[in-house]
């Protein structure tokens, strides 16, 4: 079993309410604009960060991070990505690979939503973990916490961190 903490959008912020929640975690996933490597470096003193870069990420974070980061996490096929959409309006960029080659858990950040949606006809679990820093047009936090035990995503919460 993993237990993982998946963040977006920090946007260079970082506190100890995060840090809270990176510690019990066994990986941290984050799905980009991570705005600057001292976050990732905070988080990756604690635990294991996999992520990506965004649109705001300069070339520094895009050489630490790629675009897509597609993994196996015990037995679940899971694609991060910044900006990918989401079921059933994926953008242009992500619609042919996920109809191709379906991951069985595709994340996003972007739009500082926090969205967990099934996507019934290609059986994929899509999450969007909202945004956990304090820039941009969101009123709360957010973050969410999950767990993959074989092929199962279970005990999903969402932690409200307060208002930005």
């Amino acid at each position: 079993m993993t237990k993982i903490l998946l963040l977006s959008d920090t946007h260079s912020y970082m506190d100890n309410a995060i840090l809270k929640y990176a510690r019990q975690a066994d990986e941290i996933w984050h799905a980009g604009d991570i705005g600057h490597l001292k976050v990732t470096d905070a988080l990756s003193g604690l635990k294991p960060v996999r992520g990506v870069y965004g649109n705001i990420d300069d070339h520094i974070i895009q050489k630490e991070f790629p675009l897509d980061n597609r993994f196996i996490c015990e037995d679940v096929d899971v694609w991060i990505t910044h900006i990918g959409g989401y079921p059933p309006k994926y953008n242009s960029r992500t619609r042919a690979e996920i109809q191709k080659n379906t991951p069985k858990l595709f994340i996003c950040g972007h739009s500082h939503i926090l969205k967990v949606m099934w996507d019934k006809k290609l059986g994929v679990l899509h999450m969007n973990p909202g945004a956990c820093g304090k820039h941009g047009f969101h009123q709360v936090r957010t973050m969410l916490r999950f767990t993959i035990n074989g092929p199962d995503i279970k005990d999903l919460e969402i932690i409200e961190l307060g208002k930005r």
